[in-house]
């Protein structure tokens, strides 16, 4: 689907306009949004707007890093929206062309971001503060904080994992923790080339657009450092409980083979004595004595027990 935004030169706003009819040149400015496009719509990129093949291409191809390029008549963005999975993060990718009169957005799948933004501007009486860029700022602000309950979500399960009130098994948390690893792992790779492009964007320029706002966006900047920075230390977080949980069983382990070595070690002598009195010699003198069972069993009981606390003065117990 196409939708057309058209603000002319007194700011009044036109929507639903057509895309086989349209004169753009009778508007100020316009936003173009491609949304869950078809083959035959992704080809008015090319045959309307007359974009640069490349940034066609990486429109077509799915989940290109974010970044800019630089074009003759236009300035080509790519963005990550992301959204909750199970057990993980999806990511959706977001593309811009910004022109000198128009922005288009297109992507693959429907964005809330897009849509709440194109629902504010739709109910505007008058567009005057708006133009290309601030849409533009508008999209990437709710991108962003978008990001922010995903993060504290995630804080959220450390929490839990860290407290197991729910007393969850050993294998059990470590599953969870690895999760939520590779969740963080996901974020990094969105939020980071998402704050190394708006670095770009603010030392660019090129851009007059956003040197014009520079303190909107240099707020998302901010807020994509402090994402970054949260990361980060959760990723930190969960590396200190992985170790920890990994110390914890290491100490267990070890704990079950000391107990295991001590008894062994017990009934190490009993087992030779029970071996020496167990062989087939005719000629032992003990064999024929009245008293030799239980005293061989009274001597190891003495040994057992005499072992048990020399073991348990040393503190092995």
């Amino acid at each position: 689907m196409i939708n057309i935004i058209g603000v002319t030169s007194d700011d009044q706003l036109k929507t639903n306009l057509p895309i086989s009819s349209l004169d753009l040149s009778n508007y100020k400015w316009y936003w173009v949004d491609f949304d869950e496009p078809t083959d035959e719509e992704i080809k008015h990129l090319s045959e309307t707007f007359h974009f640069h093949p490349l940034a066609i291409e990486d429109c077509v191809q799915r989940l290109q890093r974010p970044k800019l390029d630089y074009y003759d008549d236009h300035t080509f963005f790519v963005t990550h929206i992301v959204r909750e999975a199970k057990k993980d993060i999806s990511k959706e990718e977001l593309n811009f062309f910004i022109g000198r009169n128009y922005i288009v957005t297109f992507h693959r799948q429907s964005a809330m971001e897009v849509s709440q933004v194109w629902e504010k501007l739709s109910l505007q009486r008058k567009a005057e503060k708006w133009d290309t860029y601030y849409v533009f700022y508008q999209i990437l602000d709710k991108i962003v904080d978008n990001y922010f309950p995903l993060m504290y979500k995630i804080e959220d399960e450390l929490d839990n994992i860290e407290g197991n009130t729910q007393n969850k098994s050993m294998d059990r948390l470590m599953d969870e923790l690895f999760d939520t690893r590779y969740m963080l792992l996901n974020l990094r790779h969105t939020i980071n080339p998402m704050r190394d492009l708006l670095y770009r964007m603010l030392n660019s320029h090129h851009l007059d657009g956003i040197n014009e706002r520079r303190e909107y966006f240099s707020d998302i900047y901010d807020h994509l450092l402090k994402l970054s920075e949260m990361v980060m230390s959760n990723r930190e977080v969960t590396a200190d409980m992985r170790d920890s949980y990994l110390s914890l069983n290491s100490h267990q382990t070890n704990n079950v083979m000391k107990v295991l070595t001590i008894i062994t070690s017990i009934f190490a002598p009993l087992t030779f004595i029970a071996g020496i009195y167990g062989m087939n010699f005719e000629y032992m003198p003990e064999l024929t004595w009245k008293y030799g069972y239980f005293l061989s069993l009274g001597l190891m009981g003495v040994i057992a027990v005499a072992m048990f606390l020399w073991f348990n003065k040393k503190g092995w117990f």
